[in-house]
């Protein structure tokens, strides 16, 4: 396996376009059919299916936050996949429904399941 495809480097790479907001960077490093959920408090807020759908999400996500950071804090690694503890934080940029208003910073703390096929990240499952 590559470095470019090596799990911890692709994660890592992942998190680091995250940070900064880089939808494309982030989808240059997912497969075409990549698969994402996100799981809050046990129930499943959101799945998505292909790297378009992906796309959708993230420029929704990237309007909600005016700075945001997901750390590794631990890893399990395997070629195939891998499970990493995250500790996130963000700062809103936009009032939300559930009465949370611009300015409020978010922190929770989770883990991020990633499965991997021909080099690239083909599943991402956020967990918090």
């Amino acid at each position: 396996m590559s470095d470019t495809a090596n799990p911890q480097t692709l994660i890592e790479r992942y998190l680091a376009c995250y940070n900064a907001f880089d939808v494309e960077g982030m989808l240059a490093l997912l497969s075409d059919e990549v698969h994402f959920e996100n799981h809050s408090g046990g129930a499943l807020t959101v799945s998505t299916d292909g790297r378009e759908a992906f796309r959708a999400l993230a420029e929704q996500g990237k309007a909600l936050f005016r700075e945001r950071e997901q750390r590794v804090t631990a890893w399990q690694l395997s070629p195939e996949a891998a499970v990493v503890a995250i500790d996130y934080r963000g700062t809103l940029a936009v009032d939300l429904p559930n009465g949370m208003t611009a300015g409020s910073v978010l922190a929770l703390q989770g883990q991020s399941e990633f499965a991997f096929s021909g080099g690239k990240i083909s599943r991402i499952i956020d967990r918090s």
